[in-house]
């Protein structure tokens, strides 16, 4: 080799070094795991902000990129045509308005119920005080979300239809916008939204879904990123178990860690994290079974296209 070809040949390899050396820069053979969330993705936000994945798979040929979404829905289609891997939680529905758009999902976890978590909201000085004096008004929700199904259970529970009502979909700070300015008689939401309206606008909460919805949160991978790495998903669901049990244990530590990253004080945050459950387990058939109920009235509702099995859904299994 020439002086000259030996020098070319050294500078490649001091300009391939200095890039796989920039973070975020994965190297050939290694699996990129993209990770997708929403603000108010509890565990996954806790995951993100203390390095726990990097630390875990520090020396492996395993890289982590995150996304953040502003809802489940988009989050979910995101995952369904390989925008990303992995999905953190997302509220119980959104799963089947996926399902029942053809979406190849596997559920990989479930947190155990929270139906606390989730509430139908007035006015403090609002003259409703029964489900059933909905009947006719105008209520905020985020269409595919858990508060949806909540809003359609309850009414069902007074004895009215979903179409007995004036639904108005709103992401949920177009929604408290909404609630705030009074164009809406009544809000569908769920934590830490509801905990937020408490405590800043004095809201009233009309029900929560003691009862009525179980709002379980769940997890889901791509199915083909599932069925190739089975063991990169065990890590993040062992990861979000530990989180999950460190956030009970730590209710004060973790409201401090997620104020700043939802833009409230510490006290709203612990309010709205002592109603969830945050108890990461494997999806079990009982989930499954709700997953049906819910599906069966959304269908019953007109507001998704087909039925959807989701017994028949794919399940990823902890090793």
């Amino acid at each position: 080799m020439t002086t000259l070809a030996r020098r070319r040949f050294c500078g490649i390899l001091v300009v391939l070094g200095a890039v796989l050396a920039v973070p975020g820069i994965a190297s050939a053979g290694t699996v990129e795991v993209r990770i997708g969330y929403q603000k108010s993705s509890t565990l996954t936000a806790l995951l993100r902000a203390q390095g726990t994945l990097e630390r875990k798979f520090a020396g492996k040929d395993v890289h982590i990129s995150w996304s953040e979404f502003s809802s489940g829905a988009p989050l979910l289609e995101a995952l369904n045509v390989g925008g990303i891997d992995l999905s953190a939680d997302v509220a119980d529905t959104v799963p089947v308005f996926a399902l029942a758009a053809g979406a190849k999902l596997a559920y990989y976890a479930q947190e155990l119920p929270s139906p606390n978590a989730q509430a139908i909201l007035v006015q403090a000085d609002s003259p409703i005080h029964e489900l059933s004096e909905l009947k006719g008004k105008k209520v905020a929700v985020a269409k595919a979300a858990g508060a949806h199904y909540l809003l359609i259970a309850a009414l069902r529970k007074a004895g009215l239809r979903f179409s007995d009502i004036r639904p108005a979909y709103l992401s949920p700070a177009d929604g408290r916008a909404a609630f705030e300015n009074g164009s809406v008689d009544a809000w569908a939401v769920w934590d830490p939204y509801v905990a937020g309206a408490q405590q800043q606008v004095k809201a009233r909460i009309l029900t929560d879904g003691s009862g009525i919805a179980s709002y379980r949160r769940y997890y889901l991978a791509s199915a083909g990123f599932a069925q190739s790495h089975p063991d990169i998903v065990q890590s993040v669901f062992d990861a979000l178990r530990e989180t999950g049990v460190w956030v009970k244990a730590h209710p004060q530590e973790a409201s401090a860690q997620l104020a700043p990253v939802w833009g409230l004080d510490a006290q709203t945050v612990r309010i709205a994290n002592d109603r969830r459950s945050y108890e990461v387990r494997a999806v079990s058939a009982d989930a499954l079974n709700d997953e049906q109920t819910i599906a069966d009235a959304f269908l019953d509702a007109a507001l998704i296209p087909k039925a959807v099995d989701t017994r028949g859904a794919e399940v990823w299994k902890p090793l």
